[in-house]
C-alpha cells in the first residue's frame, strides 16, 4: 500500500511538472503574440515618416540647475502585521500582463495547482502508512518501517531543499499557489512527525524525554523551514509544536520541562511571525498559548512552572507582539490594536484564574499585580495595547469579587472562637494583602485614568483610560464592602465612598476647564458619572430601608440639576437610569422600610418613601426640560407620576381601607415569622 502510494506521488509529480512547463511555454508564445500584434497595430497607425520618439534636448544650464522632483512621502508606520511577507516588492503591470484577468481557468487548476498539492498530500500520507501501520507479509519488522520512514522523511526534506535552489522551479510565477518546494518540505516534514511518534507511541523504541526533544526539534526546525518556503510550513510547525507535549506522555510529567518547551516554541513562533509579519500565526500562537496556561492548572504544585509560563509568555508578547512597544511592528498612533491588546489581555486573564485555583495566595496575587503594572506601562507608552487596560480593569474586578463572594469568615468563625474542627479558610491570611493591593489598584487605574487625558490624538484612547479609573476604584470599593462589612451599614465605608466622590468631582471640574481635546467630552462625563456613583454607594452604605430609596430618588434630582449645569450628555441618562433604580426597589418591596411601615394613617413611612420620591423626580423632569425633549426627560416623567399615583392611591383612601392595605403588607411577615418558630419548635421537640 505504501509503495503505491509512493509511485503515485511521483506520477503526479511528472505531471505536474510536464504540466507547469506545457503552460510556461504557451504563456511565452501569447506574449510574443500580444507583443508582435502591438508593434503592427502602432505601426498601421502612425504615418510612415512621424519619428519613433521626440528628440532629445540638449540640457542646459538651468536644467542642469533645477532641482530633481521629490517623491512623494511614504506612508508613517503601518498597524501591527500584515498578511504579505516584509520585503515582498508589489507585482507590476509588466509582469502581471500574461496572467489572465479572469484568474486561472478550471484546465490550469486541475492540471497544476491540484495535481500538485494532492501530490503532496499523497507523499505525506504514503510516510505515514509506510510507518504506522504494519505490513501484511511481514516482510520487514518495525526497525526497519522506523528506518525507511526516517530515510523517507530526509529524502523528501532534501528534495524540497534542491527543489527551492533552482531556478526552474522557482520561476513559476503563473502558479504562485503550486509551491512544489514548500510541499516538499512540508510532507517530509508530516513524515518525520509521524516517523518518530511511531518509534516512541507504537513501538516504544524512544524514552519520552528523548521524543519530546526530537518531536520539538523537528517543530522548531519546520518554524525555520518557514522562512524559506513561506506560510503553509509555518501553519504545520507551529501546530506541531505544540502539539508534540500532547503525543508524549509521561507517569510523571516535568512541569518545568513543559512549559520551558513552551516558551521557547513561543518565542519561535512570535520571533518568525514578526519578522515575516504574519498575523495568522501570531494568532495562532496566541490560541495556543491559552490553551497551555489552563493546562492542569487546577493542580497545586504546579504553580512555579504555570507563573513563570505566564510571565515568560506575558514578556515574549509584550516584546514581540504589541505595535509601537520595544520591538514589535509599526502602529498607528491614536489608534487600539487588536491584536497587541488581545494579546496582553489574554495572559492578563491566566494570571487572574492562577489567583483563583491557588486560594488568592499571595505568591498568586504578587504575580497578578505584576502583570497589572506591566500592562499599565505597556500601554502608557504604546497606546496600541490601550485595550488591555480596559481588560485590566475588568479582572482586577473579578479577582477581588470572586475573593469576597467566596470568602465569609461568619461560616467558620463565631464570637467563642473557630467552630471545633473548622478553621478559618486559607484565603482568610491574606486580607491584609487584598486590602493593600485593593488600594494601589484603585489609586493607580484612577490617576492613570486622569492623567492620561489630552495625550493621544485619538478619542478612544483617553476614553479607555477614563472608564478604567473610573470603573475600578468603584468596584473595589463594592467588593471590599460586601467582604469586610458583609453588606450591612459601614460609616466608614461611606466615608471611603465621599471622598472618592470628591476626587472624581475635582477631576471632572479640572477637564471641564481644559480646551476640548479629542475624547474629552466622553472622559468629563465618566467621571461626573463616577461622582454621582460614589455618591449612591455612601448613601448605601450609610443608610438601610426606605432611607436608601429616598437617597437613591434624591441622587436623580441632583443628577438632572447638574446635567443643566455641565451639559455633558450622559448625564440625562444617569438620572433616567437611577429613576429606574427606584422604581424595581418599590416593585420589589412596596412597603418602602419592610416591617416599619407603620399603622397610622397618612403619616407612615409610605409618605416618605413614595412623597418624596414623587417630588424629586417631577422637580427633576423640569431641569432636564429646560435642555429639550427626549427619552431620559419621558423616563423621568412617567416614574413622577407612577409614585403620585402610588401615593394618592395610599393616602387618599378611607382610613380603614389604609389600615387594612397596611396590615395586608405586614401579616405574610408575621404569618411566615410564626411559621418558622413552630418549626423551630418541632425540630428541638
Amino acid at each position: 500500500m505504501e509503495f503505491i502510494a509512493v509511485v503515485i506521488a511521483i506520477v503526479a509529480f511528472i505531471f505536474a511538472r510536464k504540466a507547469i512547463n506545457r503552460s510556461q511555454e504557451l504563456n511565452a508564445r501569447l506574449a510574443l503574440l500580444e507583443a508582435s500584434l502591438a508593434t503592427g497595430e502602432r505601426r498601421s497607425v502612425l504615418p510612415a515618416d512621424a519619428p519613433l520618439a521626440p528628440p532629445i534636448a540638449p540640457e542646459t544650464k538651468l536644467d542642469a540647475e533645477r532641482p530633481a522632483p521629490v517623491p512623494p512621502p511614504l506612508p508613517v508606520g503601518r498597524p501591527h502585521f500584515e498578511e504579505k511577507a516584509a520585503g515582498v516588492a508589489p507585482e507590476t503591470p509588466a509582469a502581471a500582463a500574461p496572467r489572465s484577468q479572469n484568474g486561472p481557468g478550471l484546465e490550469e487548476r486541475l492540471g497544476t495547482r491540484w495535481v500538485v498539492w494532492v501530490g503532496g498530500l499523497t507523499l505525506a500520507l504514503g510516510g505515514v502508512f509506510l510507518v504506522k501501520y504494519s505490513i501484511e507479509a511481514g516482510l520487514l519488522g518495525p526497525g526497519t518501517r522506523v528506518l525507511l520512514g526516517g530515510l523517507f522523511a530526509l529524502a523528501l526534506l532534501a528534495a524540497g531543499e534542491v527543489a527551492r535552489r533552482r531556478e526552474n522551479l522557482l520561476s513559476t510565477e503563473q502558479l504562485p499557489a503550486a509551491n512544489i518546494p514548500a510541499i516538499l518540505t512540508a510532507a517530509g516534514t508530516a513524515v518525520a512527525y509521524a516517523t518518530v511518534y511511531a518509534a516512541y507511541a507504537l513501538y516504544g523504541f524512544l524514552a519520552p524525554p528523548v521524543a519530546f526533544v526530537l518531536l520539538g526539534a523537528v517543530a522548531l526546525g519546520t518554524l525555520a523551514a518557514a522562512l524559506l518556503h513561506g506560510p503553509a510550513l509555518a501553519g504545520l510547525g507551529v501546530v506541531g509544536a505544540f502539539v508534540t507535549p500532547l503525543l508524549v506522555s509521561s507517569d510523571k510529567p516535568d512541569y518545568w520541562a513543559l512549559y520551558i518547551y513552551i516558551a521557547i516554541v513561543t518565542a519561535a513562533a512570535f520571533g518568525l511571525a514578526r519578522i515575516r509579519l504574519w498575523r495568522w500565526l501570531a494568532v495562532t500562537t496566541i490560541v495556543f498559548g491559552a490553551f497551555w496556561l489552563l493546562f492542569d492548572i487546577f493542580r497545586p504544585y504546579t504553580f512555579g512552572p504555570q507563573a513563570f509560563d505566564i510571565i515568560a509568555s506575558f514578556t515574549l508578547t509584550a516584546l514581540l507582539v504589541v505595535s509601537g512597544f520595544m520591538f514589535g511592528p509599526s502602529a498607528e498612533q491614536g489608534r487600539v490594536e487588536p491584536i497587541s491588546s488581545v494579546s496582553l489581555a489574554v495572559f492578563l486573564f491566566g494570571a487572574a484564574v492562577l489567583v483563583l485555583v491557588n486560594d488568592h495566595a499571595n505568591p498568586a496575587m504578587i504575580v497578578f499585580t505584576l502583570l497589572v503594572a506591566a500592562t499599565f506601562a505597556i500601554a502608557w507608552r504604546a497606546e496600541s495595547a490601550t485595550g488591555a487596560v480596559g481588560a485590566a480593569a475588568v479582572l482586577v474586578f473579578a479577582v477581588f469579587a470572586e475573593w469576597a463572594i467566596r470568602a465569609n469568615p461568619d461560616l467558620a468563625v463565631v464570637p467563642g472562637g473557630p467552630l471545633p474542627g473548622i478553621g478559618p479558610r486559607a484565603d482568610d491570611g491574606s486580607i491584609s494583602m487584598h486590602l493593600t493591593t485593593a488600594a494601589g489598584f484603585a489609586v493607580a487605574f484612577g490617576a492613570a485614568g486622569f492623567l492620561a487625558q489630552g495625550r493621544s490624538i485619538g478619542a478612544i484612547i483617553p476614553v479607555i483610560w477614563a472608564a478604567a479609573g473610573v470603573f475600578t476604584p468603584l468596584a473595589l470599593l463594592v467588593a471590599l464592602y460586601a467582604r469586610i462589612a458583609h453588606l450591612d451599614r459601614s460609616i466608614p465605608f461611606a466615608i471611603i465612598a465621599i471622598a472618592l466622590a470628591g476626587a472624581f468631582a475635582a477631576a471632572t471640574e479640572i477637564l471641564n476647564k481644559r480646551e476640548t481635546r479629542p475624547g474629552q467630552m466622553i472622559a468629563t462625563a465618566l467621571f461626573a458619572t463616577g461622582t454621582l456613583a460614589a455618591l449612591a454607594l455612601a448613601f448605601t452604605f450609610a443608610l438601610e430601608k426606605g432611607w436608601l430609596t429616598i437617597a437613591l430618588a434624591l441622587m436623580s434630582l441632583a443628577t438632572a440639576w447638574i446635567s443643566m449645569k455641565r451639559p455633558i450628555p450622559f448625564l440625562r441618562a444617569l438620572a433616567a437610569i437611577l429613576a429606574g433604580i427606584v422604581v424595581l426597589r418599590v416593585g420589589y418591596e412596596p412597603r418602602i422600610a419592610g416591617n416599619d411601615v407603620g399603622t397610622t394613617p397618612i403619616f407612615n413611612w409610605l409618605l416618605l418613601g413614595y412623597g418624596i420620591p414623587a417630588a424629586s423626580f417631577w422637580l427633576g423632569s423640569i431641569f432636564l426640560r429646560r435642555r429639550g425633549d427626549d427619552a431620559p426627560l419621558r423616563s423621568v416623567e412617567a416614574a413622577a407620576i407612577l409614585f403620585t399615583v402610588l401615593l394618592a392611591f395610599t393616602e387618599i383612601s378611607p382610613f380603614h381601607q389604609q389600615r387594612r392595605y397596611l396590615q395586608r403588607l405586614i401579616e405574610p411577615d408575621r404569618d411566615r415569622s410564626a411559621g418558622l418558630r413552630r418549626a423551630g419548635d418541632g425540630d428541638r421537640t
